[in-house]
């Protein structure tokens, strides 16, 4: 759908009531000029916090992190609140929003093991309670988008039992942004897009096609947390969503003048 944009953020990019506000007012901005948006949210660093608050070890493998019970009660409290805040600060910059799980608009299914390399040794990890989107029904967010109303997803997830699973803020992001046929899906992260070189900002890549993303992870120019990343645009664009943009959030500007910031990765 032209005009319309998922948009996504995690707490490594905005982070606490200033960054919040500055989101907002650019969102706001944005649905002023005609634009529609559905907002999907992270919380990585708060729920390593508040895991470690509880006597928690947060674990994270190839970017991901290993979910348990515990921790998933924790990632759940956390991202309830944060979304909230979410939704108290677009309300303050002028923008209808209402917050939603993710298992509200998706069927999601536990992520199997995946392959982690340590020590120079190959082996399988089981991630534990983790999902990714098996389907998406993008029925209840166009509703509310329909009626001027911006949906705040928070990437908590059901399988088809019903069983909650903590799942990638860019998984779901993908998942929801292939399904509501969104034009864009832009991913605000805490670079100013996919570097040649991650201490060099002025490296930064302006486009990139499929097959060069899997020559950057086969090279190691992208690496760790940036895997999962950028495995969710590709996941998003086989979808069929047109084009996936990471950009900085540090700072202001952030999504103003769009087509020109971060990185975009296209078919």
């Amino acid at each position: 759908m032209e005009g319309l944009y998922v948009l996504k953020f995690g707490g490594n990019a905005i982070r606490g009531k200033e960054d919040l506000a500055r989101l907002s007012s650019e969102i706001a901005a944005m649905v002023k000029g005609g634009s529609k948006v559905v907002l999907v949210h992270g919380g990585g660093p708060e729920i390593s916090e508040e895991m470690e608050r509880r006597g928690l070890k947060p674990v994270k493998v190839c970017g991901v992190r290993v979910t348990d019970a515990d921790a998933l009660e924790v990632a759940e409290a956390v991202l309830r609140r944060i979304n909230a805040d979410v939704v108290e600060s677009l309300f303050e910059a002028g923008v209808t929003a209402i917050g939603l799980a993710g298992y509200q608009c998706t069927v999601c299914r536990k992520k199997p093991p995946i392959k982690a390399v340590e020590d120079g040794v190959s082996k399988e990890v089981d991630l534990g309670l983790v999902g990714e989107v098996e389907d998406a029904d993008p029925t209840t967010l166009l509703d509310l988008l329909s009626v001027g109303v911006l949906p705040v997803v928070y990437p908590i997830g059901k399988d088809a039992s019903g069983a909650k699973l903590n799942v990638n803020a860019d998984t779901m992001a993908a998942g929801i942004a292939s399904a509501v046929g969104c034009e864009e899906m832009v991913a605000i992260t805490d670079v100013p897009g996919i570097l040649r070189d991650v201490s060099d900002p002025g490296s930064k890549i302006d486009s990139l096609s499929m097959a060069e993303v899997e020559s950057l992870i086969a090279d190691g120019t992208i690496s760790g947390g940036m895997i999962p990343k950028v495995e969710a645009c590709t996941k998003a664009l086989l979808a069929g969503v047109p084009a996936v943009r990471m950009v900085n959030g540090k700072g202001d500007g952030i999504l103003s003048g769009l087509s020109s910031r971060g990185t975009v990765i296209t078919r």
